[in-house]
């Protein structure tokens, strides 16, 4: 994997990317990227509707769960949150087990955290 200058993996600066763009365009309150076990990536924003809602990373692995993915190898969450919420770690878990990377950024993008599942 190609290193950038922030350190990031350029395959992670890729769902850094694209969770901007889809906040951006949408104007959720985060915006998410995952990359699947063969290298698939998924974009969403947050879903906040009065019938339902759904945090950008739970629309990014529901989006891979229904495309087939089998695994997960990392995400990016931006948000203005102080940490990745519980309940978006445990869908990470619940399909990509132990281990995934998760970086959690802010509006611009900038990375403030990184954990793993």
């Amino acid at each position: 994997m190609g290193e950038v200058s922030d350190g990031l993996a350029a395959e992670d600066r890729k769902l850094v990317t694209l969770a901007r763009a889809t906040r951006a365009r949408t104007g959720a309150a985060e915006g998410a990227a995952v990359r699947d076990a063969d290298g698939r990536t998924y974009a969403a924003a947050t879903v906040a509707l009065p019938s339902l809602q759904v945090s950008a990373v739970g629309v990014c692995v529901a989006m891979a769960v229904a495309s087939g993915a089998k695994g997960l190898e990392a995400a990016v969450v931006l948000t203005e949150a102080d940490a990745v919420a519980p309940a978006d770690l445990d869908a990470l878990r619940d399909l990509g087990g132990a281990g995934v990377v998760v970086h959690r950024g802010d509006a611009r993008g900038a990375v403030v955290e990184t954990v793993a599942t």
